[in-house]
């Protein structure tokens, strides 16, 4: 009742006028088109002869694929924590006061930045070719301590998985920078006020709250790096999801099917999306706008009545004087 009375309903207003709610049809029709071409779209994959769902089915859970699935994450997990560790090193070093740390990180990133990823992987398939035996000695001389052939060291895999983190890591590197520039100098200078040494700030202060800027497009990175293991052929290694499926359709010579099979892509992506979110959650607070107070119980703010939302994210740093008129 008192809701009403304040928002003047039951009262007699004289001229009262009662305004009508603007139509909108724009997006009831948009909606409408959209509902119907995705009706189109799914009715014409369930019909479509072509996509011959039974084959995919069938090979959805083939051994070899649920092998390739295997590998396929092994190479993305150890890929992406080489190239983690790697880029965090060279943004240290690429904000280092020694030039000869800036220039190696500069020239790292411009090297396999520059480079195709494809190209970079037939180099390392490539590198028993290269460097046939791999030893320790005494440099410029012909002493040695220990050799092995490369071939026993840096296997097909290990190339591909090598590849990978390199060519990820000069990307990851920039964004690691940017997240650690974007940190307000005054914590780096009250830290050391305090008594903190180099490495301790940037444990302890800088990275926890530049993980808020690196995470979103490090998780970008991640759904990248698990598509960019198809193209580890070129090393070559064959046995992750990719080369898999083409190995079927090769074989029963239906290629389209077998496409489809590759939805386990899409799946672990998605699985890898609600991963970052959870990140993205755990790493933003603090610094996320939250309603102020119990929804529904808190007093309204100053300025709003009973009538309006009592929970104001753009409110957060308002101080209440209590007593005061401001």
């Amino acid at each position: 009742m008192a809701k009403k009375e304040v928002d003047g309903e039951g009262l007699n207003i004289p001229n009262r006028i009662k305004a009508l709610p603007v139509k909108r049809p724009g997006p009831i029709v948009a909606a409408v088109i959209v509902v119907l071409l995705a009706a189109m779209l799914i009715q014409g994959m369930i019909t479509n002869p072509r996509l011959d769902w039974p084959t995919v089915w069938k090979y959805l859970f083939n051994e070899n694929v649920l092998e390739g699935i295997q590998y396929t994450l092994t190479l993305t997990v150890i890929s992406m924590v080489v190239a983690i560790i790697l880029s965090v090193i060279l943004a240290i070093m690429r904000k280092s006061i020694n030039p000869v740390l800036r220039g190696v990180s500069w020239f790292f990133i411009w090297f396999f930045r520059g480079t195709p990823v494809y190209t970079q992987l037939i180099f390392w398939g490539l590198f028993a070719v290269l460097i046939p035996k791999i030893s320790l000695g005494i440099p410029f001389t012909s002493v040695k301590f220990w050799s092995i052939d490369s071939n026993v060291v840096v296997t097909a895999f290990n190339a591909a998985w090598i590849g990978l983190a390199l060519n990820e890591a000069a990307y990851l590197s920039e964004i690691v920078r940017a997240g650690l520039e974007a940190v307000d100098p005054g914590q780096t200078e009250a830290a050391k006020a305090l008594g903190m040494n180099r490495t301790l700030i940037m444990r302890r202060i800088v990275l926890p709250q530049a993980m808020r800027i690196i995470i979103p497009p490090t998780g970008n990175e991640t759904i990248g790096m698990l598509k960019t293991t198809s193209l580890v052929t070129a090393v070559p290694f064959t046995l992750e999801l990719q080369f898999a499926t083409n190995a079927i359709a090769n074989r029963i010579y239906k290629p389209i099917p077998l496409l489809i099979v590759a939805f386990w892509y899409l799946l672990i992506t998605s699985i890898l999306m609600v991963c970052q979110s959870r990140l993205e959650a755990h790493f933003g607070k603090g610094f996320d706008a939250r309603p102020v107070g119990t929804k529904g119980k808190q007093a309204p703010l100053p300025g709003k009545t009973d009538g309006e939302p009592k929970d104001d994210v753009d409110k957060l740093n308002q101080t209440t004087f209590v007593g005061l008129n401001a």
